[in-house]
C-alpha cells in the first residue's frame, strides 16, 4: 500500500507532509497505567502552560489553524482534532480512553499538538490518497454523524474517504479486534525531517512496546 498527497494540497502548502507508520501483528486492549500515567503528567504541565496563554495561543494548534484557513476550513467551526482534544483538558474533562491504539494516538497528537488518525489497516481498500474533500466526500464518523468532507483535508482509499486532521470516519476505526494498523500522522509543515523523524521513531517505538508486534514508518513529502 502506497500513500500520496495530491498536487493541489501540496501547490497550496508547500512544506505540507505526513509520518505513515504501519503496525502488523498488534494486540490492542485497554491502555496500561504506563499511558494513564504519561496523560496525567502531560495533563498537569499543560494546565500550568494555559495560565499564561490561551489552546488558540498554542504553536501547533496556530500552525495547523491557519492550514485549514489556507484550504477554505473554517477552524472555528471545524476544529483541527488536537485542538478540540486541548480545548477538553482546559475545561477539565477527562481525557476519553478508548483502547490503547486510541489512547497513544491521542497522547501524541495533544502533547504534539498535531492532528493524527489510527486505523484498521485490514479495512483500507488498496492505496491512500490525502487530498483536499469535495462534496461526494462523505461518511459517518467515529461520533456517529454523516459528515461532508468539501474543502477539508481528507485521507481517501479506493473506496471513499475514511479520515481526516478533524474527525476519522467508523468504516476503518481501530477497535479490540485490530491486528494490523495505518497510523497517519499530521506533521507540522515548519518541522524540520530530523525532528519529524525522531517523533515517528517515539510514537512507533512506544505503540509497539504497549501493543506489539512490528512497526515501519516513513514520511510523505
Amino acid at each position: 500500500m502506497e500513500t500520496a498527497i495530491s498536487e493541489t494540497l501540496k501547490q497550496l502548502i508547500p512544506s505540507f507532509k505526513v509520518g505513515v507508520i504501519t503496525y502488523h501483528d498488534i494486540v490492542v486492549s485497554d491502555s496500561p497505567q504506563l499511558i494513564k500515567g504519561k496523560l496525567a503528567y502531560f495533563k498537569e504541565a499543560l494546565m500550568l502552560e494555559l495560565e499564561e496563554k490561551t489552546v488558540g495561543e498554542l504553536s501547533g494548534v496556530a500552525e495547523w489553524r491557519q492550514i485549514f484557513k489556507t484550504i477554505g476550513t473554517d477552524p472555528s467551526r471545524y476544529r483541527p482534532s488536537q485542538e478540540a482534544l486541548l480545548r477538553r483538558f482546559q475545561k477539565g474533562q477527562a481525557f476519553p480512553f478508548i483502547h490503547s491504539a486510541a489512547d497513544i494516538n491521542n497522547y501524541f497528537s495533544a502533547r504534539f499538538e498535531i492532528p493524527m488518525g489510527i486505523y484498521d489497516l485490514d479495512n483500507i481498500k488498496e492505496n491512500v490518497m490525502i487530498r483536499i474533500g469535495t462534496s461526494e466526500d462523505v461518511y459517518e464518523g467515529i461520533n456517529g454523524r454523516q459528515l461532508n468532507m468539501s474543502q477539508k483535508i481528507i485521507s481517501a482509499d479506493q473506496e471513499s474517504a475514511f479520515g481526516s486532521p478533524i474527525v476519522d470516519s467508523k468504516r476503518t476505526m481501530t477497535t479490540p479486534q485490530t491486528r494490523n494498523a495505518l497510523q497517519i500522522v499530521y506533521l507540522k509543515p515548519s518541522e524540520n525531517l530530523e525532528n519529524s523523524h525522531k517523533l515517528l521513531k517515539a510514537i512507533s517505538e512506544l505503540f509497539v512496546q504497549v501493543n506489539g508486534g512490528e512497526a515501519s514508518y516513513e514520511i510523505i513529502e
